[in-house]
């Protein structure tokens, strides 16, 4: 039988010094995650991030380099392992008013320091692994990644 990963995708967003998290509600319990969520079929990876951004958020996201590519077993489900594209880009416009994804409590923009302090709060090691990777560098274009669908 083959094996498949959870395809997943995550955005960071930096703004004055800032980070875009979401706030969620996990098996009742508070944490913060970078916008993220699953690819859909027939969905490439761009269009993907993009709307699990402005579902989130309510925020239009411009992706404009891909930071890395992760694999993670979900320590709480022996079955279930992500393969997660994080995603750079910005904010564009928000779309105030707007309602968030279920579980979604609110949006926030986070300095390093908060983020830091939050540690043990954030939905996984992915979230500040992610945003270490992005400030020490890595970015890669986005003409890296290739979509071969039917729709193309």
């Amino acid at each position: 039988m083959q094996w498949k990963p959870n395809t997943t995708v995550a955005a960071i967003a930096e703004q004055d010094g800032r980070f875009l998290l979401v706030e969620e509600t996990i098996n009742g319990n508070p944490v913060f995650n970078q916008p993220a969520g699953h690819l859909e079929k027939g969905e490439t990876l761009i269009e993907a991030v993009k709307r699990e951004v402005m579902e989130e958020t309510a925020w239009e996201f411009e992706p404009t380099s891909l930071v890395g590519v992760y694999l993670y077993p979900n320590p709480h489900q022996a079955d279930i392992t992500y393969l997660r594209f994080c995603f750079y880009g910005h904010c564009i416009t928000e779309n105030k008013g707007q309602a968030l994804d279920e579980g979604i409590v609110r949006a926030v923009w986070l300095t390093l320091e908060d983020i830091e302090k939050e540690y043990n709060r954030m939905r996984s090691p992915l979230v500040p692994r992610c945003i270490e990777d992005h400030l020490k560098g890595n970015s890669y274009p986005l003409e890296l990644i290739h979509h071969y669908l039917d729709n193309d």
